[in-house]
Parts: structure tokens; sequence; C-alpha cells
């Protein structure tokens, strides 16, 4: 019968999962030598061993079949990675697998089975054997539309930015897609943190008028105002906060002199929706030091 501090005691040794080294033991009779070999075999120990390194750099990704599409990103180490062969074959492969899967999140994402059966989860853990950098499956998301309603999407800087929007209205025109695809640029490019106003975060505005009323305090001119005047002035200059970063109220990139709401409704559609993923976006980067790091290679190396 497997114990449970043996599986603790594998957990130590290779750093491996509580769930995987669970499996090893099982698949081992519980021996723990075998165990040990058993995840070497599939990487996992040496994935493990990764985990505390941090993955910033990677790739976005988005695609769209009929009345469904997904955004995803996947992490690696470095930026040369995002280039390496073996990295773009991965992305491909699970782009293909997820849009079809009926996953809904992140987790279930991870456990879609891929071609060969080996599920999402597994590949990476592979992947970062194979590639020898950390790489991780950081999030996934799937959106869906009605029939009157047209995806964008807009993959910016070779897939640094990810961009998918949905737009009602638009389904009878010639020039749907198009349209569309414009939307999907200015969220890629001018990253709105939403589509409109009702839809913006009362922690962010609340943020964002404290910020307006602490700057208005700090002017002599309005020494003498109340805090209820202050208030209300603070309200009225959130104008120009909802302007820069709500999506339909940006000036649109293709044409100034309009907004994006005004472009969208002369061909006779409303933005509904939008997701936007950048590479990292939230992820703490390691603050390399390039001298102290060639000066610890050189060490080493004596």
């Amino acid at each position: 019968m497997l114990k449970a501090s043996d599986v603790k005691e594998l957990r130590e040794k290779t750093g491996a999962g509580m769930m995987d080294c669970k499996r090893a033991l099982e698949a081992c009779d519980g021996n723990m030598d075998s165990a040990i070999d058993w995840l070497r075999e599939k990487g996992i120990a040496k994935a493990a061993k990764k985990e505390s390194r941090i993955a910033a750099e990677g790739i976005t990704e988005a695609a769209a079949n009929d009345n469904e599409a997904i955004i995803f990103e996947v992490n690696c180490e470095t930026d040369f990675v995002t280039k390496n062969e073996k990295f773009q074959e991965l992305v491909k492969e699970l782009r293909e697998a997820l849009m079809f899967a009926k996953c809904k999140n992140t987790e279930e994402a991870n456990e879609v089975k891929l071609k060969d059966g080996k599920t999402v989860n597994e590949r990476i853990i592979e992947e970062t054997a194979t590639i020898g950098e950390k790489i991780s499956f950081r999030r996934f998301m799937r959106v869906t539309k009605n029939e009157d309603e047209t995806f964008g999407i807009y993959s910016h800087m070779g897939g640094r930015i990810t961009a998918i929007v949905t737009i009602k209205g638009l389904s009878d025109t010639d020039n749907a897609r198009d349209v569309a695809r414009d939307v999907a640029m200015q969220a890629a490019a001018m990253n709105p943190i939403a589509v409109n106003r009702d839809q913006v975060p009362e922690d962010i505005v609340e943020h964002e008028k404290e910020m307006i009323k602490a700057e208005m305090k700090n002017d002599e001119k309005n020494a003498s105002k109340s805090e209820e005047i202050l208030d209300k002035m603070a309200t009225g200059k959130l104008s120009k906060f909802f302007k820069e970063n709500c999506l339909v109220e940006q000036d649109f990139i293709k044409d100034s002199s309009m907004t994006v709401e005004k472009y969208v409704k002369q061909n006779g559609g409303e933005v509904i929706s939008m997701v936007r993923y950048q590479v990292g976006e939230g992820i703490e980067k390691k603050q390399e030091n390039f001298a102290e790091e060639v000066a610890a290679q050189i060490n080493a190396a004596k």
C-alpha cells in the first residue's frame, strides 16, 4: 500500500508535484529508485527543478471558428526561445487542439489531450525538459458569440500582444471582418482597460478619482474648496481618464477625427466585448545585472 511518507520523500528528492510523485510510485510498485527514474524519463523531475525560474517571455495566440474563439499565453524564460522551432510547433499544436476542445478555462485546458494522447500539461513538462527553459501554459479563455456578431482578432508585435473583440450588427456588411479587425488592432495597440465606462472596475475608478483630488488639493487655488466641491470636480475630470482607457471612447488610430464608437456605429455595429493578452503582464520580471552574470560564469568555470 502506498504511504504518504513515500510520496513526501519522492517529492523532496525530485521537486516534482505531489500527484506526479504519487503516479510514479504507483507505476513502480512503490520502489523509490524506479520512481525517480520514471519521473526523469518523463522529464518531470528535470522540469520541476526549473519551476522556481521566472518565465515572463513567450507568445500570445488566438483563433476563431464559427461562433467560438480562443486566446491563450505560453511563456518561456527568454525571447530567444520564442523563435525556437520546437516552441513555435508547440504553440501551433496547442492552438489546434484547444480550438476544438470543450475546455472553458486554464485548468480544463491543461487536461486537453493532444494528438499523441498526452495532455497539454504533460506536453509542457516534456518541452521544458527538451528545450531547457521553463515553459509555462499560463492562461486560456474561450469566447463565444451569437450569429449576428462578428469576431475581430489582431496579433501585435509578433504575438507579444493579442486581442479579440466581439462586435454586434456587422454580420450583413461586406466589410464586417475588416471593421472588427480594425477594432481588435485598436485594442491591441492602445491598451484600453475596458470596452466602455460601465465595464471599468469600480475600484479603478475610485482610485483614479482620489488621485485627481490629491492633485487638485496641491493647487493653491483649490485650497478653500470643500471636499464636496472637490469630489464633484474630480468626477468631471474623470472624462479624460475614460477617453484614454475605454475602447469605444478612444480616438480611432486610423482616423483620429472620430472615436472608435463612431467608426463602428457608422458601419452599423456596436462593440460588445474585448479580451487582450500581453506577454508577461503581471509577472514580476527578474532584474538581470549583466556584469554580475559574467562574473558568476567566470567564477563557476574556475
